[in-house]
């Protein structure tokens, strides 16, 4: 069941509203909890109801596992919650890729069989590795098993995250407020969630159409404006892709009094690739810094050490993305991005250099978007030859003589659009900042949030402050234009990109 479906939109949601409402009059929190676990449960399983048992297994395993590292913090223990988390993941989602490669080196012809990869398995693995981990580290407290089912299961965020830790959700659980419909909570709820929906259905969805000719195309021979209106397509398509699920997520949890973390923060405006990745699914980013990168060692053994751990990072991140060389290929090359960033950083500390002002800023900017455009495209691309052809295509040295152009120009008028969009707009969350839309990120919120402020506050320090006025109106109108979308579509309606990791 997808957020921008008819059933979501018209039947599933609507009556978990209504059900709330009648519920909370009863005056009964945890009946309601036990509601909204009900509802995120059969959320799931409309997918595919067999997999409803895999995530009941993978919950009471590791909520028992939990207990007793509640009890008694052992190594042991973690350790073995953790294969049994990873092992379930690599079962399911790397078996085949693994035995492909296996097989191409030497020779054999072993096969796993067909295995369907379970709906969301990379979100709720990280969420309760992490789980684990902090309860190891005396960092989540003990709760019962309903309410860690919940934690986990949580409708809103169990399909693309944001991947939440258990400190940030369970306190919200149990404060009186929760789970009480409010009529603010439910009109900032309803607007953000319409933001994310107009996102989807109407940016991501169309502009898929141009990336699509080029990258789905049987035989890829695009020319050097294709090549670039395909991957600059694919670029705002998977953003306002999944930072359309995002607000979405952010806007059905904070309906019922839940504030998730903030998973994206306009990482076009990015002036490095450092800073991308702090406003990129900053809770995958977040994970992948605590969990990963911290634990070997980060950057306290020296620079070559702290090097070494970027590209591994970096190269895990892609394969969690996916199994496929391609992704990985991708994670790669974002970890490479990333060793050069933190050694021009250096060098500009031995040399002194200014940061150039505004005009290094804007530089900075384009040359980080250029390279987040380049790297997308082996994360899109169905294989390397694919990736290559596009490559050297934008490049200029690409061969290509098509019949008939895959790419027209009201390609390049969306772009034009969209690009000032993420350059010059302020994000959903500035939007609803003065509401307390999302959780903070614990490194504080991230450099972009404010950058941009000056160009509405130039206009008038009032109008900014009551920009909720006239941006209410014009939110609830683009929800209902997503919403016509959604429901004049019906089963054609897009899948998120994110739920196929």
């Amino acid at each position: 069941m997808l957020f921008s479906s008819q059933t979501f939109l018209v039947v599933f949601l609507p009556a978990l509203v209504l059900g709330t409402i009648l519920l909370g009059r009863l005056g009964s929190r945890k009946l309601v909890a036990w509601y909204l676990l009900l509802a995120s449960l059969i959320f799931y399983g409309w997918w595919e109801p067999r997999y409803l048992l895999l995530i009941a297994v993978s919950i009471y395993v590791n909520f028992a596992i939990g207990k007793k590292l509640h009890a008694k913090p052992s190594k042991l223990f973690v350790g073995a919650g953790i294969v049994f988390n990873l092992a379930i993941l690599g079962y399911f989602k790397y078996a085949n890729f693994f035995l492909d490669n296996i097989n191409f080196l030497a020779g054999t012809h072993w096969d796993a069989g067909t295995i369907i990869l379970p709906l969301a398995i990379s979100f709720f693995t990280f969420q309760q590795i992490a789980y684990l981990v902090d309860v190891y580290q005396g960092k989540a407290e003990d709760h019962d098993l309903g309410q860690y089912a919940l934690f986990v299961t949580f409708f809103p965020q169990l399909i693309a995250g944001p991947i939440v830790h258990h400190k940030e959700m369970m306190p919200q659980f149990n404060k009186p407020e929760v789970f009480h419909l409010t009529g603010e909570n439910l009109k900032i709820g309803l607007l953000i969630f319409s933001i994310g929906l107009y996102k989807k259905i109407v940016i991501a969805d169309g502009i898929s159409v141009y990336s699509d000719a080029v990258f789905a195309a049987d035989t890829v021979s695009p020319t050097f404006l294709e090549a670039w209106a395909a991957a600059l397509s694919y670029t705002f398509q998977i953003y306002f892709d999944f930072s359309g699920y995002s607000d979405m997520a952010v806007g059905l949890a904070r309906i019922f009094g839940i504030r998730l973390p903030m998973n994206f923060c306009s990482p076009y405006r990015a002036s490095s690739i450092i800073l991308f990745w702090r406003h990129w699914h900053m809770t995958l980013s977040r994970f992948l810094r605590d969990y990963l990168y911290f634990p070997l060692g980060g950057n306290r053994h020296g620079t070559a050490r702290r090097y070494a751990n970027l590209i591994t990072v970096m190269l895990l991140g892609g394969l969690w993305h996916g199994a496929g060389w391609t992704f990985i290929a991708w994670g790669a090359l974002h970890g490479l991005y990333l060793v050069v960033n933190h050694a021009w950083n250096a060098l500009g500390r031995t040399m002194q250099w200014t940061s150039g002002g505004w005009i290094g800023r804007w530089a900075g900017r384009v040359l980080t978007f250029v390279a987040v455009v380049v790297a997308w495209v082996f994360f899109r691309a169905d294989d390397f030859s694919d990736a290559g052809t596009i490559l050297l295509a934008m490049s200029g040295m690409g061969d290509a003589a098509p019949t008939q152009s895959m790419v027209n120009g009201a390609a390049w008028f969306w772009i034009a659009i969209l690009l000032g969009v993420v350059w010059i707009l302020p994000n959903t969350h500035e939007w609803f900042a003065g509401h307390n839309p999302t959780v903070e990120p614990e490194y504080g919120a991230p450099d972009s949030l404010l950058r941009h402020r000056w160009i509405w506050e130039g206009w008038s320090g009032a109008l900014w402050r009551h920009r909720m006025l006239f941006f209410a109106p014009f939110a609830a109108i683009l929800g209902s234009v997503g919403l016509a979308v959604a429901i004049y579509r019906g089963s054609e309606i897009v899948s998120f990109i994110y739920m196929a990791f």
